[in-house]
């Protein structure tokens, strides 16, 4: 799969994380990796100064690192989801 650094990319990437466990935030920090993720508030926050891309990246990342109930996704966000673990970034 190809990744698109678009916004409706971005849009879609936003859905999965509402559909699942995870809350996602959008704030100013000086994050060392663009985002930090609390795992036991399941909380994720992005670098709201980061550009689309900047922003796409960070999700795939925490998307890949923390675990999420594939079920409570809907069937298209579980195809998307399943084709993102097995994309590697290209930047």
């Amino acid at each position: 799969m190809t990744v698109r650094y678009t916004k409706q990319f971005l849009g879609k990437l936003e859905d999965i994380f509402a559909e699942s466990d995870y809350i996602l935030r959008y704030e100013k920090g000086n994050f060392k990796s663009g985002y930090c993720v609390l795992k036991d508030t399941k909380i994720a926050i992005v670098n709201k100064y980061y550009t689309v891309e900047g922003k796409i990246s960070c999700l795939i990342d925490i998307l890949k690192s923390v675990s999420i109930d594939q079920s409570g996704l809907s069937e298209k966000n579980q195809k998307l989801f399943s084709e993102l673990l097995q994309t590697e970034l290209n930047l």
